[in-house]
Order: structure tokens, then sequence, then C-alpha cells
């Protein structure tokens, strides 16, 4: 049903304003230290930027004949309706993880490399600590469950040689990798597309990605008399954009080798 939704900034679009979400941001100011004999005649220049989203449509089509409907088993029909909004809501994560392509951000280990802890503190640091203008926490990544494997590998490599106590190695080695690692979330999300081997998700302040909302998710039943000896069309739609803030700052690819894991 997809990760990255739940992950990034959110925003609905109201009605009355416009096909566009926008708002500005302001560049940073510059305060000087002032004596008793200063002088202050040093106006600062306020700059501005205009970020504009506009949501676009996605929707889905199915169709059920009155026959179909009257001898399928009730849970099987019911879920085919569930089938579709699952699809919409796939296809919003797929949107959000092209994202990971395009950041301009990269600290990664590359195609045919191990992804290991850090070069996701590295990356989480750039952003926090970034010099043109610091991503505010949370900071959250997201990879495919290939790439974590490594990443357990790395905390469980102990396990048979020496005694493990209770503690993250322990609780990774039963469960799976999903600590925090200095700080940022690591999430797994197996609509990630593999590139051959390699697979590239992201490490990204909440703030980087915003998600602009526009008419609410609808189901629309339209009746056909002429298909099948009468039957329903069913309609999904959404409507949403992703958008990205402080372009280039605040988020990071993270591409390493995918290969599927055999031990």
């Amino acid at each position: 049903e997809g990760v990255v939704p739940n992950l990034v900034s959110k925003e609905t679009l109201g009605e009355g304003i416009g096909l566009s979400w926008q708002e500005i941001s302001y560049a940073a100011l510059t305060a000087q230290a002032i004596t008793e004999t200063t002088e202050l005649d040093n106006p600062q220049q306020i700059a501005d930027s205009l970020l504009t989203i506009t949501p676009t449509v996605v929707g889905i089509e199915t169709f059920i004949t009155d026959r179909v409907k009257a001898r399928i088993n009730k849970k099987g029909l019911a879920k085919i309706g569930s089938l579709a909004q699952n699809a919409i809501q796939r296809k919003k994560d797929e949107d959000g993880i092209t994202l990971f392509a395009s950041a301009t951000g990269s600290s990664d280990p590359g195609t045919g490399a191990v992804l290991t802890s850090g070069y996701i503190v590295a990356a989480s640091y750039n952003i926090s600590s970034n010099v043109t203008e610091p991503g505010p926490k949370p900071i959250r990544c997201v990879l495919h469950g290939f790439q974590l494997k490594d990443l357990f590998d790395e905390l469980v490599a102990g396990v048979g040689t020496y005694v493990v106590n209770e503690g993250p190695t322990a609780r990774v080695f039963s469960n799976k990798f999903d600590l925090p690692i200095a700080g940022c979330e690591v999430y797994e999300d197996g609509n990630i597309t593999l590139s051959g081997t390699d697979a590239t998700g992201g490490v990204f302040s909440e703030q980087a990605y915003i998600l602009v909302q526009g008419k609410a998710p609808r189901i629309v039943a339209v009746r056909n008399e002429k298909r099948g000896g009468g039957g329903e069309h069913i309609y999904h739609y959404d409507e949403y954009a992703y958008g990205e803030r402080s372009s280039g700052n605040w988020a990071y690819s993270m591409t390493s080798d995918a290969t599927a894991p055999t031990s």
C-alpha cells in the first residue's frame, strides 16, 4: 500500500483557491553586532521564492457484471474493491519513490557496492547541518528490503562468535532491521524498483518533500446495461502531486547493491 506518503509533509489544496498549492520561502537575513558608536545603516535585502505544486488526477476502473456479482463470494467481492484502492495507494508510493533518483544530494556507496550504516549517517548529518539551510528533523530513510539486509548483516556479524546480550543486535536478529541510525528513522519499501541488482532509496527530512492532496479520493459507480447482461463500472479517483522544498539540501539518494539475499 505504500510507505513514502506517510513519511513526508502533507498539505490539502482547499476549494476556491485555484488549481495549485503555493507556498513562499524567505532567504535568511544576517544580524550584526552593535556598539555604542555604531550607526546602523545596513538594511538587509529580503529575497523570496515561490514553490508551486499542481495536483493531477489518477484513477482506475473495474467492471462487474450483475451475473458475477450475484455468484461471487461476498468476501471476494469486497477484496476486489480494496484491490483498486490499493493500486492507487501503490502508485502514490511509487511516485514518491521516483523523487529519490532525482535527489541532487548523494553520499551513497553507489551501484554494486554494499550499503553500510555510515552512508546513512553521512547523509543524515549532511541534511541536518547543511551549510546552505539545515534540514529540520525528523529525518527518514527509505530502502528496499534487499538493501536493508546488508545493514542487518553489518549489525549481527558477530552472532555465533560471541554471546549476544539483550540490546540492538539481539533485537535486530530476532525481528528485522528497523532501528534508527544516528537519529534517522529507517523504513522498508518493497515498491522500490530494482535496476538489475541495484536499488535506489533515499534519506530525507520530512519537510524536504511535500505531498499536496487535491480533491479527496472518491468512488463512482456508473450503470451499463449494454455490457455483459448489465453491470457497473466502478471508477476510483484520487488527486495529488509531490514537490520538493529547499531543493538539493534536504534529500539524498541512496543507491547500493540489492542482490537478492541467499544467506
